[in-house]
Formats: C-alpha cells, sequence, structure tokens
C-alpha cells in the first residue's frame, strides 16, 4: 500500500492548505488595513485630536481618498476598528501584567492591573482619548457591536479580580457595602455578559465596588495622562499613585495588607 500521503511528515491536501493560509491579495488587503489604522492613530498623535478626515489619511499614505473606501466603508467604520483594537490592547496588557504575578498573591496582582492601566494610557494617550475622552464628533458607535464587546473584555479583567477573591474566601465588605437599587439591574445584566463560566455572581454591593474601584483608578490615570498631575513631578505622582490604589482596595473590600 502506499503511505507516501499519509503520516504526520505528509503534505495538506491542496484545497486544505489553500483554505489555511490566506492569498497573496488577502495578505496585501489585510496590510493595507493595518497601515489606514497606523497612519489614523499617527496622525491623531501629531494632531492630539481624535477627529479623523479620509483626506489626511489619504495624502499620508500617497492615496486617494476614495481609495480608503475599498477598505473602510466610512470614517466611523475605520474609527470603530480603532476602538476595538485599543481596547483588546489595553485588555491584554492588564491581563498580561495580571498573569505575570503569583496567583497567590491577590494585592500583587491587583496593583499590577492598575499600573498596567496607568501605564497603558500614559504611553499612549491619543488610544486613551479615543476610548475614555469626549466623543469623536459626528461619531456614532454601532449599539451592542464590537466596541461594546471589546469594552465588555477589557472591563472584565477588573471584574476577574474581585471574582477571585470572593471564590477563594478573601473579599471583605466594602466600606459603602449597599448598594442603591437603581444598580440591581444593571449587576444583574453584567452578570450575564461579563462573568466567567463557573464563577458565581457577584451581589450588588460588590458590583458597585467594581464600579467605584474603576472610577477611582481612572480619575487618577486621567489627571495623570492630561498633565494636571505635573506639578507634583515623576516622584510624588508614582507616590500618589500608590495611595490610590491601596485606597481603592481598602474602600472596595478587596484584600490588602494592614488594611
Amino acid at each position: 500500500m502506499d503511505t507516501s500521503q499519509t503520516g504526520p511528515g505528509a503534505s495538506e491536501p491542496p484545497d486544505v492548505a489553500s483554505e489555511a493560509r490566506p492569498s497573496r491579495r488577502e495578505r496585501a488587503r489585510a496590510a493595507t488595513i493595518e497601515e489606514i489604522k497606523e497612519t489614523a492613530l499617527r496622525l491623531m498623535h501629531e494632531q492630539g485630536r481624535t477627529d479623523l478626515r479620509f483626506s489626511d489619511i489619504a495624502r499620508e499614505m500617497g492615496m486617494t481618498a476614495p481609495a480608503l473606501y475599498r477598505y473602510f466603508n466610512d470614517r466611523d467604520e475605520l474609527l470603530t476598528a480603532m476602538i476595538v483594537d485599543a481596547y483588546d490592547d489595553l485588555g491584554d496588557k492588564v491581563a498580561d501584567a495580571r498573569e505575570a504575578v503569583d496567583p497567590e498573591d491577590l494585592p500583587g496582582r491587583f496593583y499590577a492591573v492598575a499600573a498596567a492601566y496607568r501605564a497603558w494610557a500614559n504611553r499612549d494617550p491619543q488610544r486613551f482619548a479615543l476610548i475614555f475622552g469626549l466623543p469623536v464628533p459626528g461619531y456614532i458607535a454601532p449599539e451592542e457591536g464590537p466596541t461594546t464587546e471589546a469594552a465588555q473584555r477589557a472591563m472584565m479583567q477588573l471584574k476577574a479580580m474581585f471574582l477571585d477573591a470572593d471564590q477563594r474566601g478573601m473579599l471583605g465588605s466594602p466600606i459603602i457595602a449597599q448598594a442603591h437599587p437603581s444598580l440591581h439591574k444593571p449587576a444583574k445584566d453584567e452578570d450575564e455578559v461579563m462573568t466567567p463560566a463557573g464563577a458565581g455572581p457577584l451581589p450588588p454591593e460588590f458590583f458597585q465596588a467594581c464600579l467605584t474601584a474603576w472610577s477611582m483608578l481612572h480619575g487618577f490615570v486621567t489627571l495623570e495622562t492630561y498633565g494636571h498631575f505635573s506639578f507634583i513631578g515623576p516622584e510624588g505622582r508614582d507616590a500618589l499613585f500608590d495611595t490610590v490604589v491601596r485606597l481603592t482596595a481598602i474602600t472596595s473590600g478587596y484584600p490588602w495588607p494592614d488594611s
């Protein structure tokens, strides 16, 4: 029997191989899409604003503005793709930082998540502004679409910290232990889409604590990213950040040494 086409070293049939490997045209299209997004992001950095014009991007790339419509239907579709990329990158950076710390070191993992959030914003203020700043004039995000899903994936990183502490029996009571009734339904809705399989839902008071923790961390990061803490210098900002992280953990019931 001819066994030349069997075994682990055998080549894939032509039709399987062609399906697995993008064509040259597909690779070229994907590369152009990435170049468009990179050019748009660079222009955001240079111009200090998140509003974009196809004509500016096309000019930078040596293309005509109508040629961009072969890759994106309009400016909003481009912005949507960039927002999704930003949320995914933020989520990846935060998750990588958390997983680099011993799973038993809950305070260390909490600090790593906060520090990664801060570092990402300081490193890329225009992308930070794109997803957390003032709405881009005229831009309407698709309802329950890719931007919402990407935001949920990124924000899940903080909630995962609380779920982990809760499953270990280490999550204490937040200082404000009673959630307003208006938060009960959002807490339930978020649990349905942002709770990993096998994890129990967080009670409303801890949903409120998660939001409070994010608000506190985000407040510091926003003020620092936009230069409002420049008067206290790098060492002062680091010390203040450490205080904010500690205060955030303690007030939300997250385990923290000597709290």
